[in-house]
């Protein structure tokens, strides 16, 4: 096997006994038929050293080899700009995303993205990957961002998140005072007329559900924890307009932008299963600058002589 491809491993155990491995990848552990075909196709599937075919029957004890694919070509440019590396290992890289960045190229931007500053560092550690992030924030808002570093890492970690298995929390600063110490937000999200980019609430929209938590209250401003149920673009910011507390500098959603010039919004942190170990994982994002002065001059509003 290539040392330079990723080896996932598993011990079978009694109750794999008598199952086809094509079976135990596919219910145990989520393999998408996808990933399968490609690894049959690619004689990457091993049992105890030598080559299997996936419709062969286990046995207890056996160590069942997935050799992945890793070097992949990408499209993405890479770049040689700053990163923020919160946890890295061979199946995952987590980024602190700052502000002003978009998470993939679009037409309207094509460099300085987060992708082409993740590209550019693999290969200069000489490792051509495809990019595969697991989710996207806005280019204003700050935080975690996960990315796979091959296909099985992103199969798994997807299928987690389609289920809602994957925790996100954010934190955020929003005009005016809250009363309630916690609420949950549960309008539906759709597109604003004549926009490709504003979304509003809606009847018709997709499913949104928003938990929040108020952490502290200052004169003029709340400053919350959000916890999604969902993730519908632009869920947090459209949410908070609907119930007239639009975020702080959030100018897309009618926020004040006296003291902040985009929206007070932070990827606090992602729980999640590793995808390859199924072992809880737990990253944090420290608060960027930008918001650490906001809480100064919101303390400085109830100071004396304001």
């Amino acid at each position: 096997m290539n040392a330079h491809h990723t080896l996932w491993e598993y011990q079978l155990k009694a109750e794999d006994s008598g199952q086809k491995y094509l079976s135990i990848l596919l219910h145990k552990f989520h393999f998408s038929l996808r990933l399968l075909q490609r690894l049959k196709q690619g004689e990457r599937v091993w049992v105890n050293g030598n080559f299997t075919y996936l419709t062969a029957r286990g046995k207890e004890g056996e160590t069942l080899s997935i050799q992945l694919f890793s070097e992949e070509e990408t499209n993405i440019p890479g770049e040689n700009l700053p990163i923020d590396i919160l946890y890295e290992d061979e199946y995952l890289l987590v980024v602190n995303k700052p502000v002003g960045q978009v998470v993939h190229p679009t037409h309207r931007y094509l460099t300085n993205t987060l992708g082409n500053a993740v590209v550019g560092y693999w290969e200069r550690k000489g490792e051509p990957r495809l990019y595969r992030p697991i989710h996207r924030i806005d280019r204003n808002t700050s935080g975690v961002v996960i990315i796979a570093k091959n296909q099985f890492a992103h199969q798994q970690l997807a299928w987690q998140l389609e289920r809602g298995h994957i925790q996100k929390r954010y934190f955020g600063f929003v005009e005016g005072v809250i009363p309630e110490n916690e609420g949950i937000i549960d309008d539906a999200i759709g597109f604003a007329p004549d926009s490709f980019i504003k979304r509003q609430a809606q009847p018709d929209g997709q499913l949104a559900r928003t938990h929040y938590r108020v952490l502290h209250r200052y004169p003029k401003a709340t400053f919350l924890e959000f916890i999604l149920e969902t993730g519908r673009t632009h869920q947090i910011r459209v949410h908070c307009e609907g119930i007239n507390h639009p975020l702080l500098g959030d100018d897309l959603y009618n926020g004040d932008t006296t003291l902040l010039s985009r929206q007070a919004l932070h990827s606090s942190m992602y729980a999640f299963l590793h995808p390859a170990t199924g072992l809880p994982m737990v990253i944090r994002a420290p608060f960027p600058e930008d918001l650490r002065n906001l809480i100064k001059s919101l303390n400085s509003e109830n100071s004396p002589g304001k």
